[in-house]
């Protein structure tokens, strides 16, 4: 049985919906700022050409479901798709019934995925490989920056190393040599036998399934998950074969067994973030 609704003031939720649209703009001012200047960053832009997001996506505040907004019938919100009237003749309300009944399978499939990964054990031994896999006897790379030990040196980390990749959307960038070197398979079918809690792009994604449930999950959820994921891709890229020290970042040299460590450290943390991120999305999913 659902408990009652929370009713947020008015001069409450208009606060919230400021402080979350200033910190959006705080994540994505320097995105904001290149893309005018038609410039490009190749860790701090991903996630916006990867996810395919705009930055307004994260600047719309949703208070979740189950709150009711006081006086926000008048305002443009009440137009917005997935909001109906509320209890009271001026007040709004996230209309959770209707987006799960119409997305019924997208909300099933994004739960499946998460309790599952929720459900099973960390894994740290990939080291941020798939990187690296990408670029395996390749002349031609994804990002226009220079390798850090060279081609040669790069294919030779790859060949010496056993590749445990269990992420379909990293592996599925494999080069074509390297696909047969990696421990399994990923497909997109199989993404909910795989996900693990230790993998960075698993927990990168929790900001894209927090777009995709919309109107349900809360603001700050949706920020936070997107913070996790910039963290995340800004070790996904020190600990890849790029030379990136002219942006400023310090390689973690995964070659190495120090950093095998430092990157094994990072890995934790974030998995530790993540899976709390993730037990949030499974409780919106709940409802």
């Amino acid at each position: 049985m659902r408990t009652a609704p929370v009713v947020r003031g008015a001069a409450q939720w208009r606060a919230d919906e400021a402080a979350h649209e200033a910190r959006a703009d705080s994540l994505t001012r320097g995105h904001r700022e290149r893309s005018s200047r038609q410039e490009s960053h190749p860790v701090e832009d991903f996630l916006f050409t990867y996810y395919s997001y705009k930055p307004s996506v994260l600047r719309r505040w949703h208070p979740g479901e189950g709150v009711e907004l006081a006086d926000a019938a008048a305002t443009a919100r009440a137009g917005w798709r997935w909001y109906v009237p509320g209890a009271a003749a001026d007040d709004v309300t996230v209309d959770g019934a209707g987006y799960r009944a119409e997305r019924s399978l997208l909300v099933e499939g994004i739960g499946r995925i998460l309790r599952a990964t929720a459900g099973r054990a960390a894994g740290f031994g990939c080291f941020g490989l798939h990187e690296w896999a990408m670029l395996y006897r390749q002349r031609e790379h994804r990002h226009p920056v220079p390798l850090r030990l060279g081609q040669e040196a790069t294919d030779e980390v790859v060949e010496t190393h056993e590749l445990r990749c269990t992420h379909f959307d990293a592996f599925r960038f494999f080069t074509e040599d390297a696909v047969p070197l990696n421990r399994d398979v990923p497909t997109r079918e199989r993404q909910p036998e795989l996900e693990q809690p230790g993998c960075l792009h698993a927990g990168m994604d929790l900001y894209k399934w927090s777009v995709k449930l919309g109107p349900l999950v809360p603001g700050d959820l949706l920020l936070d998950a997107f913070e996790l994921a910039r963290d995340i891709r800004v070790i996904d890229m020190r600990a890849s074969p790029y030379d990136l020290s002219g942006w400023g970042y310090e390689a973690i040299t995964v070659e190495t067994p120090d950093g095998k460590a430092a990157y094994v450290r990072a890995q934790r943390g974030f998995a530790e973030r993540a899976q709390h991120i993730r037990a949030r999305l499974l409780g919106v999913i709940a409802g």
